[in-house]
């Protein structure tokens, strides 16, 4: 079950171990001064991803991650042509609220925790299917495709 932001922290189902380790993980990745803020940086990224990704990629992903990380990816419908890194960030402030620099922040820090997850294989294979300017987005060089 999803929680929703607007019900108080006390009365939401608590997260389990896997996913608390995850917002730990964004949390010192990204420098955030609470698990609340980790969490919602987390839930603003992978609900992007899961707008953008579609395939076995998505649902390989998705079982590598948390529960409560899985449903956030697979609970979007994936547009129907994924954007490129840079719109991604873009589009995210834009439904945010946050700055450019903020978002691509939150961007990175969640997407660190997710290459944790998912490991370099499945990584490679989720960049193969999105657009140019997504690997800096996951730290990693941006690879020209050979001719």
């Amino acid at each position: 079950m999803i929680t929703d932001v607007r019900v108080p922290l006390e009365r939401q189902q608590p997260h389990s171990t896997a996913y608390q380790q995850m917002l730990e993980r964004v949390r010192y990745e990204g420098a955030y001064p609470t698990r609340e803020r980790a969490d919602e940086a987390v839930r603003l990224v992978l609900s992007g991803l899961g707008r953008q990704l579609t395939g076995d990629e998505r649902v390989d992903l998705a079982a590598c991650l948390p529960l409560e990380a899985a449903r956030v990816l697979t609970s979007q419908i994936p547009e129907a042509e994924p954007v490129g890194g840079w719109a991604f960030v873009k589009d995210l402030a834009a439904r945010s609220g946050a700055s450019l620099a903020t978002t691509r922040w939150d961007t990175g820090s969640v997407f660190t925790a997710v290459a944790a997850h998912a490991g370099p294989h499945l990584i490679a294979r989720v960049l193969h299917q999105l657009p140019s300017g997504w690997a800096l987005l996951f730290g990693q060089a941006e690879l020209s495709p050979t001719a």
